[in-house]
């Protein structure tokens, strides 16, 4: 199948898993997997950050970072469509007792400062306290201007807020805007980097920062029953990723460019502008179960009835970009 739901679905490649079966492991929870340790080290080095943390997910290295960041009757500010508020459980609130404070996200992904101003609490007994300020970068697979999330980040700290970036595609933004981790990191005081969608590991994110607040995060992760055994095995494949196929992200870019470009001219078929990976259409209403089956009995899976994404990845070749495209103008054409 050409699954175009997410860039998730990827598989360790042959080398990945050698390297995953090379890897001398220990026990994590006790601090003794000298994979782990060299994967942290690295990422934060790759980051420009003090420490590094490995997490199982990216959802478990947010909810840690939140958690390490607020206090109970805390609030942090995060958009509308950001993970960190609607995809992920509300595990601020639950398990933190953490408010969210969403604002509409702007058409390209960002929080207009104006609303992050005035959302933010005085110190008074009515209010829940204003402590952090997240973003999300790529959002909806935009890149953020970093004009704007040096104005935002200086803004959360003109009123004491910390600042955390959801950047669980932070590498697509690096490869698409041309410009080192380290320089798109450094406006926040904590990062999370997922190495399970673009880069093909099969799981981990990474949550880093300075060290204080690794040391917290690493207290919630236990809590959180993030605290793995033998996790090198996991480390090494994530570590691979990073060392490995973190260039690539620039042919996946292409390639969504490219099915981008074609759908657009298909009749009736509005598309987005695509940045990075991820395009997203408008398909008249009566052409999207149909057009789920047609894709399907061509091998295509593709997820058109709640989000009209596609998502394209490193298991994506130019011939499955090809057969895409000839699957959608047949469609059309008898349509």
């Amino acid at each position: 199948m050409i699954d175009l739901r997410s860039d998730t679905v990827t598989r360790p490649t042959p080398a990945m898993l050698a390297a995953m079966a090379e890897a001398p492991v220990g026990d994590d929870v006790w601090g003794d997997d000298p994979s782990v340790k060299r994967f942290e080290e690295a990422v934060a080095e790759r980051a420009g950050k003090a420490a590094a943390l490995f997490f199982p997910s990216g959802t478990q290295s947010n909810l840690a970072a939140l958690l390490a960041h607020c206090q109970r009757g805390d609030e942090y500010i995060a958009g509308q469509q950001a993970h960190t508020y609607k995809y992920e459980g509300g595990g601020a609130a639950v398990f933190g007792s953490i408010q969210p404070q969403p604002l509409e996200n702007a058409a390209d992904g960002s929080l207009p400062l104006d609303k992050i101003r005035a959302a933010i609490k005085p110190r008074d007994v009515h209010f829940a306290r204003t402590r952090l300020l997240a973003l999300e970068n790529t959002i909806g697979g935009k890149v953020l201007d970093p004009d704007y999330v040096q104005a935002a980040t200086d803004l959360a700290r003109e009123h004491g807020l910390a600042t955390h970036l959801d950047g669980a595609r932070l590498f697509n933004a690096a490869v698409a805007s041309d410009t080192p981790l380290a320089t798109l990191c450094a406006p926040f005081d904590s990062v999370s980097l997922c190495f399970s969608k673009g880069l093909g590991a099969p799981v981990g994110s990474v949550l880093a920062g300075p060290q204080p607040l690794i040391d917290e995060a690493l207290h919630w992760r236990k809590v959180l029953g993030g605290g793995m055994r033998q996790s090198g095995l996991l480390a090494a494949a994530c570590h691979h990723a990073l060392e490995h196929h973190v260039a690539d992200l620039a042919l996946d870019h292409a390639k969504a460019a490219r099915l981008g470009e074609a759908i657009a001219a298909l009749p009736g078929v509005e598309v987005a502008s695509v940045a990075t990976n991820m395009l997203f259409a408008h398909f008249p209403d009566a052409h999207r179960q149909p057009l789920v089956d047609h894709l399907k009995a061509r091998g295509i899976l593709a997820e058109l009835l709640y989000a009209t994404r596609f998502v394209v990845h490193r298991d994506i070749s130019d011939a499955d970009i090809d057969a895409v495209i000839e699957a959608f103008r047949d469609y059309f054409a008898s349509h």
